[in-house]
């Protein structure tokens, strides 16, 4: 990234360096933000190092000298794009890849070799996903490619200002449509469910399509919904129940659409995808296997 000057305002009247800069630069629109790049040296005042506390004068030059930054590893994945801008994306996770964090092998690593740089000057070094799935969730994960994006798109989801639905596969029979508010983590949850099909099985009894609208986003929250309501998730090791999870087969839960309003088109974006091929191979056949035993 190159450098980026600001001349302080002729109105400025006795204010701190950390309290006058959020926001004069995109890429750092937040006062947390600000500080950390005034404490690694990037703030420069007038030629000099700023400090936090040095009050600004009108006239005095302000430059941001963004650092460079390590090289990311680059993850070889096959990925879908589903939807891409200069400020934003939005892809298609598949399952069984995390999506951040310390290892190697994660969606983030992979973006870079899928993505278009932006030609933005607070591009990021690269792509950062705003929220996550669990790493054998499949679907749609928005990804910034802009600092301010960032700062935006983590201020949609902080506000449930974006929109999250999710399909799976459960064992049981369910209703038409029903809710779930038990606490996950002693935190408050919420959920609503609507049933798109069930299909006979002679396995599970009973194998039903489900919709999931997350209200809140705790951790595994639509998993423990589904499952204390005795309808685990088809494949869940975690919260399934035993002899029915399906090793080998994944879980079968996805995100499958995403609605919010772009953060710089003010654009309505609503975004879908039909969930993994093997949500209806998987039924089709179970449904085959109980008609041929009960013919």
């Amino acid at each position: 990234m190159q450098s980026e000057k600001h001349i302080v305002t002729s109105e400025t009247r006795s204010i701190r360096l950390s309290d006058y800069g959020p926001g004069i630069f995109p890429g750092l629109s937040t006062k947390s933000a600000f500080k950390k790049a005034i404490k690694k040296g990037e703030i420069l005042v007038d030629g000099q190092s700023g400090t936090t506390g040095h009050i600004v004068r009108p006239g005095e030059e302000i430059t941001w000298n963004p650092l460079e930054q390590k090289p990311v590893k680059l993850y070889h994945i096959d990925l879908e794009i589903i939807y891409e801008d200069e400020y934003m994306a939005v892809v298609n996770k598949p399952a069984g890849v995390v999506v951040s964090g310390n290892q190697f092998r994660t969606l983030e690593n992979a973006l870079p070799l899928h993505l278009r740089p932006s030609s933005q000057t607070d591009a990021l070094a690269a792509p950062k996903a705003i929220h996550r799935l669990d790493a054998p969730t499949s679907g749609l994960i928005i990804i910034a490619k802009t600092a301010a994006a960032r700062v935006k798109l983590s201020q949609l989801m902080e506000k449930k200002e974006i929109e999250k639905t999710y399909q799976a596969v459960v064992i049981g029979e369910t209703q038409e449509a029903w809710s779930s508010e038990t606490p996950v983590d002693e935190k408050t949850a919420s959920t609503l469910f609507r049933k798109i099909m069930d299909i006979p099985s002679l396995r599970s009894g009973t194998l039903t399509l489900v919709e999931a609208q997350p209200l809140t986003g705790r951790t595994h929250q639509i998993r423990k919904h589904l499952s204390e309501a005795g309808t685990p998730i088809l494949g869940d090791k975690l919260y399934g129940t035993e002899g029915l999870i399906m090793k080998g087969k994944g879980l079968f839960l996805c995100a499958t659409r995403i609605a919010f309003l772009h953060p710089f088109s003010d654009e309505k974006m609503l975004i879908e995808i039909e969930p993994p091929h093997k949500f209806k191979h998987f039924m089709q056949g179970e449904k085959r296997r109980w008609e041929k035993y009960k013919s």
